[in-house]
């Protein structure tokens, strides 16, 4: 159902639109489905808009385009950097990657004591994956799915640390012990890789780690350019 007053497109029959909330019986002569929205551009139900809708004006563009500038310049200072200097996990998003970590071991406790050690990892992960699937294809924002695709990319380097710290046990952990000091079992990448006998391979996956995530954060960024100049150009139209 294309909204008759800000051309959104209504994954689902409805009596008001989701982003305006205009009542669409108090609009005469509304468009049937897949007919133009107000950017000119033809949509149907399951497409994903990469031109600006007409509530979408320049200074939202521009509003995201420096957004975009500031996680350009966040990726450089995360990327290019040693996995031992443990840049991500002093971060910012590491405060906001570290609740979904701990939610992970609890979410995948069921599946016994390796699962949900691994859990732990694999919670920090899941949350951006969500999040780039609901607003690609419920909310139908590729922008806003760019920028959790990047989160999802930068979880990797937040984890490479601490893999790479599977035989040192140097990094404080939570609670204030490290892996060294603290019981087995608590330092989770050491437990890892002990248990499946590939504690001498932690530099190595975490440079495997760190280059995905990059790769990934690169390619977010590139994603979310490309949708910025489509919308601007929708924008112009």
């Amino acid at each position: 159902m294309i909204c008759p007053k800000c051309g959104y497109d209504n994954l689902t029959e409805q009596d008001t639109c989701f982003r305006c909330g205009v009542i669409f019986a108090k609009i005469k002569g509304q468009p049937p489905k897949g007919c133009l929205s107000h950017s000119g551009q033809s949509h149907r139900k399951g497409d994903i808009p990469l031109q600006s809708q007409s509530s979408e004006n320049s200074l939202v563009i521009w509003g995201r385009g420096l957004l975009l500038v500031g996680m350009v310049i966040w990726s450089l200072k995360l990327i290019f950097v040693s996995i031992a200097s443990n840049t991500a996990g002093e971060s910012l998003l590491h405060l906001v990657n570290l609740p979904f970590h701990e939610a992970g071991h609890v979410l995948f406790r069921p599946f016994g004591q390796f699962i949900r050690t691994l859990g732990g990892s694999l919670g920090q992960l899941l949350i951006p994956l969500i999040c780039v699937g609901v607003l690609l294809l419920k909310t139908r924002d590729p922008f806003g799915a760019a920028v959790c695709g990047w989160w999802f990319g930068e979880n990797f380097l937040d984890l490479a640390p601490y893999i790479n710290d599977a035989r040192a046990g140097v990094l404080p952990l939570l609670g204030g012990n490290t892996g060294s000091s603290a019981p087995y079992g608590f330092h989770d990448w050491e437990y890892l890789l002990t248990e499946t006998g590939l504690q001498r391979y932690d530099h190595l996956l975490a440079r495997m780690a760190h280059g995905f995530g990059s790769l990934v954060m690169i390619a977010s960024l590139l994603f979310a350019g490309w949708v910025l100049v489509r919308q601007f150009h929708g924008t112009r139209s």
